[in-house]
Order: C-alpha cells, then sequence, then structure tokens
C-alpha cells in the first residue's frame, strides 16, 4: 500500500487545546513539524506551545478555511470534536483517526452495536430513545448502568440503576438533563475484579502495535493511577492485545487508540469503551518508554513508520485532580518528591483550579513494579478524596 509521507517541516493540525493537544504539539515539534491548534478556549494550554493558534467556534467557516491552508494533516485530542468538521476537512486533508470511525466511537450505541456485530465482547445493552422507556427494556438483571450515548466522561452522564425502585428518580435526572435528539444506552452492570486498558497503534499501511497492558484505578469515575505491567497471568495480557488489535482494526482506524477493558473473575475480558486518541492511562509512555503514545500519533498522522514499543521500566502513573496540584508546587510536599527516585512531574499549565480537573500527573518508575506501587501509594496518601 502506497501510503503518502509527510515529512518534517509540514505544519500538522490538531483540534482540541487540551493536556492531549499539548503533548502532541510538543511530541511534533521536537520531530521537526510546526503545529497549528484549533482551540475556542484562550486558556486552553496547547496555545502556549502551537506555532500557530486558532480561538476561534468550531463553526467558524473562515477558520476552517484558514486552518485547512496552513496545515497539512489533522487529528484531534479527544472524541468529542464535531465529526462534521473532521469530514468537511477530509476533503482537503488527511484527518487520522478519520470521520467515519469518529461518528461510530463518539456515539457509544453506535460504537456497542458496531463492536458486536463484529463479534467483540461487550456488556449486553439497550436503547433508550427517551426517559420514559427506562424500566421497560429487557435487560438481564439489575444493577445497570445509563449512559448519555454522546458526550460524558470522567464518569459524567451516568447513572448506576441498583433496583428497579431506582428508575424513577433516574428517569427524572434524564428528563432535566435531555436536549433535542437525546438518547441514552443501559447496561448490565458487569462486577468486574480490575479494570484495564491498552494502547493500539495502526499505520495507514495496517502495520499495528500494542503497548503493555496496564491496570486502572479510578475514584468518582476519574482516573487516579495507572500501574505498568498489568499484574495479570500472560494468557489475559495476549487474548487482550488480540481484542484490542481486533477491534481497532475491525474500524480500519489509524492512529492512537486506547481500549477499555473490564476482566470479569472467569478470566473473561469485555470491552468497556475505546478512545480514538492518546489516553490519560498511556500517560507513563512519556517517561517509561522508548516512544511515547504521543510521537506514535505524530508518526501515524504522517506515514511514517511505528516507532518502537518497549518498556524500560515499570511505572505508576498518579494523576493530579483539583487542589492535588499544590502538593507538587508548594513545600514541604514538593521537595519530597522530588526526592523520591524516579518520580517525575508533568503539570498542564491550566490557570485555574476546579475540584475534578487533571491538573497535571506524576510517573513514579522503579526497578520493579513493587516498588514503583510503593512510592506512588507513598505520595497518593496525602491526596484528599475525590468527591461528587
Amino acid at each position: 500500500m502506497n501510503v503518502t509521507v509527510i515529512d518534517p517541516g509540514a505544519t500538522l493540525g490538531v483540534l482540541g487545546g487540551g493536556q492531549l493537544g499539548a503533548m502532541f504539539a510538543t511530541a511534533a515539534r521536537r520531530m521537526g513539524y510546526a503545529v497549528n491548534v484549533w482551540d475556542p478556549d484562550p486558556e486552553a494550554p496547547a496555545h502556549r506551545i502551537a506555532d500557530h493558534s486558532l480561538i476561534r467556534p468550531f463553526t467558524d467557516v473562515d477558520a476552517r478555511k484558514e486552518f485547512t491552508q496552513r496545515v497539512r494533516a489533522v487529528t484531534y485530542e479527544w472524541e468529542n470534536v464535531p465529526a462534521d468538521l473532521c469530514e468537511q476537512l477530509e476533503c482537503e486533508l488527511p484527518v487520522r483517526p478519520s470521520s467515519r470511525v469518529l461518528r461510530v466511537i463518539q456515539d457509544r450505541i453506535e460504537q456497542k452495536t458496531f463492536l458486536r456485530s463484529r463479534g467483540l465482547p461487550v456488556p449486553v445493552f439497550a436503547t433508550l430513545a427517551s426517559p420514559e422507556e427506562l424500566g421497560r427494556q429487557t435487560m438481564p438483571a439489575y444493577p445497570l448502568v445509563c449512559k448519555t450515548a454522546t458526550a460524558g466522561y470522567d464518569g459524567k452522564g451516568q447513572w448506576k440503576i441498583l433496583r428497579a425502585e431506582d428508575c424513577p428518580a433516574v428517569q427524572q435526572e434524564l428528563a432535566r438533563t435531555r436536549r433535542p435528539g437525546s438518547r441514552w444506552i443501559l447496561e448490565e452492570w458487569l462486577p468486574f475484579e480490575r479494570e484495564l486498558s491498552i494502547l493500539v497503534v495502526r499505520g495507514a499501511d495496517g502495520a499495528s502495535q500494542t503497548y503493555p497492558l496496564v491496570d486502572n484505578v479510578h475514584e468518582e469515575g476519574i482516573l487516579r493511577q495507572t500501574i505498568v505491567p498489568a499484574d495479570v497471568p500472560q494468557p489475559v495480557a495476549d487474548l487482550a492485545g488480540t481484542i484490542a488489535c481486533d477491534a481497532v482494526q475491525a474500524l480500519d482506524g489509524v492512529g492512537v487508540f486506547c481500549v477499555e477493558l473490564f476482566l470479569m473473575a472467569d478470566g473473561r475480558l469485555v470491552i468497556n469503551e475505546i478512545a480514538p486518541r492518546p489516553h490519560n492511562s498511556g500517560h507513563y509512555t512519556l517517561d517509561a518508554c522508548t516512544v511515547s503514545q504521543f510521537e506514535q500519533q505524530v508518526r501515524t498522522l504522517c506515514g511514517l513508520p511505528l516507532g518502537e514499543i518497549r518498556l524500560l521500566s515499570p511505572a505508576v502513573m498518579l494523576n493530579l485532580i483539583g487542589e492535588d496540584v499544590r502538593l507538587v508546587t508548594h513545600s514541604p510536599a514538593a521537595q519530597d518528591l522530588l526526592r523520591v527516585p524516579g518520580a517525575i512531574v508533568h503539570l498542564y499549565g491550566k490557570r485555574t483550579i476546579r475540584p475534578k480537573r487533571k491538573m497535571g500527573h506524576i510517573s513514579f518508575l522503579a526497578p520493579t513494579r513493587a516498588e514503583a506501587l510503593t512510592a506512588a501509594s507513598t505520595f497518593r496518601s496525602r491526596f484528599a478524596p475525590i468527591h461528587s
């Protein structure tokens, strides 16, 4: 397959200017590319790293023309960018992952339906077109979880339903927050043993690679900690890699993808969701791997060979959420952290601290997984709980 290569010196476009966009821009500039960030938020941290910035709405036609003229290829930092915009940009430029992939993934109903149709393991689910349908659907048993079909992240837009008596309260909340065209997905609540994820990198030529499987710990629906490698039997890690690669290949996706998985007590793996972009659980790759997920994003966007995937060290990635960030910017906690061998701090440059907002992360590298986890746990004990 002939793949057009975009050489260093070209300008790459990224939709979205949060921390993922900033990390992409950093990797791209290190590799010799210029970066144009389009994000309507003037405070988005990637604007301060970019060579060019567009601080205008994604619906602005003139901004789209300007963006198209400046860049050679486009990617995005999260799946809630407008698929229509990506489709328009595709008329003139490579967009990776494609708008077709984005449309499938950014709607949970479309995503689960697609994966199920390809024989990939997903929870039992049903579709709700109105709040009134809640409770009428045939599902295996309670508990259930109801999610918005689109948008929602870090636990937002989700409601756990323990028993039938809980349905009226959830119905009221759905009715209160509904918008024109709103839909919801109702899923069985899986009593999983572990939350795992794995990064898949796939090039335009169809070549693909996977990073190590990782263990994730969430708090109030927000990723708090990632441990690499995951402490699972090798057959489980191998199966996770196969499922993830099969899913991305079925999508015909080009780029970096994160496949989130539930590990069940009987050893089964079930796909929770797929992100068509670098992922929070992959931030350890910045420090613990030969090639980070963000460099892979640049490589796949530009038609370059995939980078080597080699884990240089076991690691634990710890998210700094809300007021946690003060522990790495104010003494004595900040000095204590800097004395820890293998502790590497990444701050995202967000100027406003808000509850549940990801402000940065710390990677703890050590000769063994256990040592990395001990160092991370010691520092994590200083954190206040995340409150709803």
